[in-house]
């Protein structure tokens, strides 16, 4: 199977005018409608897909994103690789606003939703361990060089329900279990990206610091927004760089993302439910046709 790219834009990132061949995909899927129209593109003859996380005009809250849907239609597209551009708080003082950060770690503290594709019916474990495909961090931080951007390589990023930012309290909490940034978005999409076979990556970009810090006793959404402006168009610079990039070739041989299910579901599929395995035609398409 060929490699093929997708982003997910974050708060501010809703379009990408200078891809080439523009095309815009009205897709569903079995779990609802995604965010908003898929966008296909070509950069330098290399095609992408990309979606606003949040709906055009951003209409949908952190708590309301349909991410199975979401990431059912990437995979409906093809995609291998998933690149996440999110707005996050900062937890450590010298991730300061504007600092792109690459995470691999998260903590996921959101309690309303859906997090798996196999509910019922069809029973999967997928490791959860190294979220990240740790080929497209590297990659991400040779882009990062080359665009002399402010990044720090490693983090772990706290998903909280949201929509309201946090307490003091909560803020504190979390810098005492060692997390470096905080957002609303990262979870569940990295856990159903890695049940789908898609590597995943996550760049979050600072806007802010959380309200632990001295010199802001809260998160004024003035200065978020203007940070958040900021980086777009570094994002924009970024996703042009790194597609370049990935089609000159990613050495995958060591990243077993793309055929984990292999390992992970239990459930016999003598024995899966018929109902649930045409729910999940897309998820399991690869796993059905190779599992023996």
């Amino acid at each position: 199977m060929d490699n093929c790219l997708g982003f997910i834009g974050g708060s501010g990132l809703y379009d990408l005018n200078f891809l080439k061949n523009i095309k815009y995909h009205n897709l569903t899927s079995s779990f609802g409608k995604p965010s908003s129209q898929i966008i296909e593109g070509s950069i330098e003859g290399n095609k992408i897909y990309f979606l606003p996380r949040h709906g055009k005009g951003h209409k949908l809250s952190p708590s309301s994103i349909n991410y199975r849907a979401n990431i059912d239609c990437f995979k409906q597209c093809g995609v291998t690789d998933l690149i996440s551009l999110s707005a996050v708080g900062s937890l450590k003082e010298n991730l300061s606003p504007g600092t792109f950060v690459l995470v691999d770690q998260f903590i996921d503290r959101t309690i309303n939703r859906k997090k798996s594709f196999f509910d019922s019916g069809i029973v999967a474990h997928v490791p959860m361990a190294n979220p990240i495909a740790k080929e497209l961090m590297d990659s991400c931080e040779i882009i990062f060089k080359k665009l002399k951007f402010n990044y720090s390589y490693g983090g772990t990023y706290l998903a909280m329900e949201g929509p309201q930012f946090s307490s003091y309290a909560e803020s504190n909490l979390y810098i005492q279990w060692g997390c470096d940034v905080i957002g609303m978005t990262n979870m569940p999409e990295a856990k159903l990206a890695k049940e789908a076979e898609i590597r995943y990556c996550s760049i979050s970009m600072v806007t802010d610091y959380d309200c632990w810090h001295p010199d802001h006793d809260n998160v004024d959404i003035n200065i978020l927004l203007k940070t958040l402006n900021d980086n777009v168009e570094k994002s924009k610079l970024f996703i042009n760089e790194f597609s370049k990039f990935y089609y000159q070739g990613i050495d995958f041989s060591n990243n077993d993302t793309s055929t984990i299910l292999d390992s992970s579901i239990v459930t016999h599929k003598d024995n899966w439910d018929k109902e649930v395995y045409q729910k999940l035609f897309n998820i399991l398409k690869r796993y059905k046709d190779n599992a023996s």
